[in-house]
């Protein structure tokens, strides 16, 4: 019995939910695919499929079967693409995941730059804020921010992540400028969103963790628009210094320098990291984009 090929039919019953329906996939007679499939459940000693005279489902160790050979067929699939792309002018679907903030800042505009380059690549661009995992979002290349992934993956350190507190000069004229960090609990703030909640105010002194959140005056995921809000003298705003570099290098906002940091968790420095599946580099429109990014994120970084 040639396996592969009965899996192959058995996948596209599940599919399809009807062997004629399958065998017109494979342009091959029903009876014979039938034959496939029922032989793979005798090698396996196991009954795959519920049949009846009007449709077919899986059993609940189908289901089970079911997805384990999907996970093979989708690593036999991305194998024969890496060898017939390997060494050939990037082209194909490239799936890219990024936060959205970062998303719309700094990796669209890049991409326009990049799709002039390789007209041949058809760009599939997810802006999402939400956390999960490089494998499950089924994409070519994730861009998160954090601290680096535990997943196995390739993780690039991209640029740094950190939050810095801000305000407008017309806010601290009439609100007074905190000197020390303990302070910024009389001053309202203005939070950023993230998928487990509201980011704190923490600062680490006297060898212990301090929350100095000030009083809530707004919290969104939407970056720009709290920063039109600390723009507008509303509060004090903590977000990361690649989000805020226009405001701060036009005077609307200014950084707020205490003796002890602020950050908004007490795990270590958090960065931008580029994510990618090692066995991916291989594709060619995977590797293009790889480098082109790594090298454009990390020249604004310098600057």
């Amino acid at each position: 019995m040639d396996q592969l090929r009965a899996i192959r039919y058995f996948s596209k019953v599940v599919e399809t939910g009807s062997f004629t329906q399958a065998a017109k996939a494979f342009d091959v007679p029903p009876s014979s695919l039938s034959r496939r499939v029922s032989d793979l459940e005798k090698s396996l000693g196991a009954t795959l499929l519920k049949r009846s005279t009007r449709l077919v489902k899986l059993t609940e160790v189908g289901q089970v079967y079911y997805n384990d050979m999907q996970h093979i067929l989708n690593q036999l699939e991305q194998s024969k693409e890496t060898v017939r792309s390997y060494q050939t002018t990037p082209m194909g679907r490239l799936r890219i995941s990024s936060m959205v903030g970062f998303g719309e800042k700094i990796l669209l505009p890049l991409l326009d730059e990049f799709s002039a380059l390789y007209p041949q690549i058809i760009l599939d661009v997810s802006l999402s804020d939400e956390l999960s995992t490089l494998g499950r979002d089924d994409v070519d290349i994730a861009i998160r921010g954090g601290y680096a992934p535990n997943e196995r993956v390739i993780a690039i350190r991209l640029m740094d992540n950190g939050f810095i507190p801000v305000a407008a000069p017309a806010y601290l004229e009439k609100n007074g400028t905190p000197i020390h960090v303990m302070e910024l609990k009389e001053h309202n703030g203005l939070y950023f969103k993230t998928p487990s909640g509201a980011t704190p105010w923490l600062c680490f002194m006297n060898d212990q963790w301090h929350d100095v959140s000030g009083p809530i005056v707004a919290i969104s995921n939407s970056g720009p628009w709290l920063a039109r809000k600390a723009c507008n003298g509303e509060g004090i705003l903590m977000s990361t210094r690649w989000a805020l570099a226009s405001y701060l290098e036009s005077g609307a906002l200014q950084e707020l320098s205490f003796e002890h940091k602020l950050a908004i968790t007490q795990h270590a420095e958090m960065a931008v990291y580029l994510l990618y599946q090692k066995q991916r580099y291989l594709v060619p429109k995977v590797k293009a984009a790889v480098d082109f990014l790594v090298d454009k994120i990390k020249v604004i970084d310098e600057h």
